[in-house]
């Protein structure tokens, strides 16, 4: 295995957080090394700095996107703090559809992984609206870093053991079997949502109108606090007036220092 000297790792995380915001201390070395160093070794390359020289010469994205991939951790599941999506379906969509004057609504989930997120909102928003979802725009925007997460969440397959915590209801509604161990979403929900590529990082968001909700959870961990700063103002200039930000629970965003006012554990509001 490849090993990574000092000076390597402080460039490597230098780079890293000014391209990605992730912020890796000096303890993280060994923990680095461990998730690149068989990578490097496979592709022939002799050190860090050889294997960073490929990734930033590579024009395509994805060798950055397999080093990403290698370096974070794309874990989630369904109903993942399910105490966000009840209160989405009882208190955010109930005014939504009475304020949203033009049926278009823009719910982004950003750093949305391998996609349970974003399936699980467009089941609430189907559930929710029923034969009255007719007439709305109500796509799901979902994007990630990671094209590999990305290639996972489009296809829509999932192990029976992933989805066993979701209502019968749904699994019979929305979910397909597709062989013997694993479900499909269905086409219809699969059609609620839009994936992208998109740096969290990036100056500008390509979004031509504002949000009415932003999922951004379990990605700030990542995040020192200026950049998480940074990030939340971000955030909040594209966020429509009553609009909402749900953030992990693990997380929490400084309340005299947000324009955000704070709702309920993770979540908070543009007044």
């Amino acid at each position: 295995m490849v090993r990574i000297t000092e000076q390597e790792f402080r460039q490597f995380a230098d780079y890293i957080k000014s391209n990605y915001g992730i912020y890796f201390k000096d303890e993280k070395k060994t923990l680095i090394e461990g998730r690149l160093g068989n990578l490097m070794s496979s592709l022939n390359f002799k050190s860090l700095t050889e294997y960073m020289h490929y990734v930033k010469s590579d024009k395509t994205g994805q060798a950055a996107s397999v080093m990403l991939n290698k370096i974070t951790t794309n874990h989630t599941f369904f109903m993942r703090e399910p105490a966000h999506f009840q209160y989405f379906k009882d208190m955010v969509l109930p005014y939504l559809s009475k304020t949203v004057r033009d049926k278009d609504l823009r719910i982004w989930s950003a750093a949305c992984s391998s996609g349970e997120e974003p399936y699980t909102l467009a089941m609430i928003i189907d559930e929710f609206f029923g034969p009255a979802k007719i007439g709305w725009d109500t796509k799901i925007l979902a994007t990630d870093i990671s094209q590999a997460v990305l290639s996972v969440a489009k296809a829509g397959i999932y192990s029976s053991e992933r989805i066993k915590d979701l209502p019968e209801s749904w699994i019979r509604r929305y979910f397909k079997n597709h062989d013997s161990e694993n479900y499909i979403i269905s086409e219809k929900i699969r059609n609620e949502v839009i994936f992208s590529s998109i740096n969290l990082m990036d100056h500008t968001f390509p979004f031509r109108r504002k949000m009415h909700v932003i999922f951004c959870r379990n990605v700030m961990i990542y995040f020192d606090n200026e950049t998480k700063e940074r990030l939340a103002e971000r955030l909040y200039d594209i966020t429509e007036p009553g609009g909402f930000l749900f953030i992990g629970h693990s997380e929490s965003l400084n309340r005299d220092r947000t324009r955000y006012k704070y709702v309920m554990p993770a979540v908070y509001r543009k007044e």
